[in-house]
Order: C-alpha cells, then sequence, then structure tokens
C-alpha cells in the first residue's frame, strides 16, 4: 500500500495536475500542427516526467506484490535493493516505464480531451457535464489498454526481476523474448482485466481533476 500510494501520489499527480497547463503552455504549436498531435504531445510530456519520479515506487511496489513468502518489511526491501544493485536498481526498467506512461498519458488525455468534443457535441451535454466526462473516460480507458497492454506486460516483467539477478537486458530484449517465447499476440495478454482496470481508474482520475481544476478557477481539460 505505501509504495502504491506514493508512485500515485507523483506519478498520477504530475500526468494529470500538470497536463492542462502544459497542454496551454504549448497552444503556439497549434499553428505547425494539428490540435490533436499537440494534445497527445502534452500527455506524453507529463506521463514521462511523472514515471521518472514514481519510477523507484513502482519498482518497490512490483516486488513487494511479487513476493510469495513471509511479508518482508518495508525498509528490508529497499535496504536489500539498494545492497544488491544500488540506486540504479531502483531506476531498472525505466525505459520501459518512460515509454508506457508516455504513450498511457498521450493517449488517456488526447483521447479523453478530444472524447469530450464528440460527446458534448452529439448529446448536447457541456463539456464539464459529468456525463461528458464519465463516457469520454470510458472511451479513454478502452484506447489505453489498447495502446499500453505490450508496455504493460514488458514493464511487468522487467520490475519482477529478483533483486540479485538479470534476466532481460533492458526493454528489447525483454520485448524480444516475450515475442518468441509466446507470439506478438501474448502482448496483449490479460487486456480485459487491464480495461476493467483502467476504465473505473481513468473515470475516477478524471472525474476527480476536473472537479479540482473547477473549484480552484482553472479552466478544465
Amino acid at each position: 500500500i505505501a509504495f502504491a500510494w506514493g508512485r500515485e501520489g507523483s506519478y498520477a499527480s504530475i500526468k494529470l495536475g500538470a497536463y492542462a497547463p502544459v497542454r496551454d503552455a504549448m497552444a503556439p504549436l497549434n499553428e505547425y500542427m494539428p490540435s490533436m498531435l499537440v494534445k497527445f504531445l502534452a500527455g506524453a510530456v507529463t506521463g514521462g516526467v511523472g514515471s521518472v519520479v514514481g519510477n523507484p515506487f513502482d519498482v518497490m511496489k512490483t516486488l513487494a506484490q511479487a513476493n510469495k513468502g513471509k511479508s518482508v518489511p518495508l525498509g528490508t526491501l529497499v535496504g536489500n535493493m539498494y545492497r544488491d544493485q544500488g540506486i540504479g536498481g531502483f531506476y531498472r526498467g525505466l525505459s520501459a516505464n518512460i515509454g508506457r506512461a508516455c504513450v498511457l498519458n498521450a493517449t488517456k488525455m488526447g483521447c479523453y480531451d478530444i472524447a469530450k468534443g464528440y460527446v458534448a457535441g452529439s448529446t448536447g451535454w457541456e463539456r464539464k457535464d459529468p456525463r461528458t466526462v464519465f463516457c469520454s473516460s470510458i472511451l479513454s480507458g478502452l484506447c489505453m489498454t489498447i495502446t499500453v497492454s505490450p508496455f504493460d506486460n514488458v514493464r511487468t516483467k522487467l520490475m519482477n526481476q529478483p533483486t540479485d539477478a538479470k534476466l532481460y537486458n533492458g526493454f528489447m530484449d525483454c520485448l524480444a523474448k516475450t515475442i518468441s517465447e509466446g507470439g506478438v499476440t501474448s502482448l496483449w495478454r490479460g487486456f480485459v482485466p487491464i480495461w476493467a482496470r483502467f476504465a473505473p481508474t481513468a473515470t475516477i482520475q478524471l472525474l476527480t481533476i476536473e472537479t479540482l481544476y473547477s473549484s480552484l478557477g482553472y479552466a478544465q481539460i
């Protein structure tokens, strides 16, 4: 729980909270590229930065969840990681995590932002209407699952390596071995459970951030 909270407190707050300000700061780029691409780019930037900050928590959370024996105290897990691999151990799987975060947040925030326009236009609801937010979040969750599942599978394998062993030499090696062992479709293994996690999570997060934006006087997404 502690590592999960640390991850969400760092990663999620950056990828969600910084999206609208970064998107607005990138507004001049609308002269050179479609606004849709600017929204995806803003999501990728905030997601990538958030993943770097939250990576240590992500690694420790994955190890704690994968522990099959007696529960290991948090301090012991951290100590073992630092003893065996140093500071670098807390950033293993970083390339996969950054790639995943950029794709995830670009898809999540970009598709959500765009979907709100379509939902509002086809239903007559306002963009800030909770019904618009809910429907757009569900669509965003589906798109996220399609684009992120391969990164999720590779990232989990990289982070789930024992602290005293290295099974893969980075993202591409893990990706190649995964495809070799189970075929390309194995990258989307667990698609339905992943969507079942993404859809409600995205809905709750986006409803919350929209409410906070409104309460604090900021323009909503």
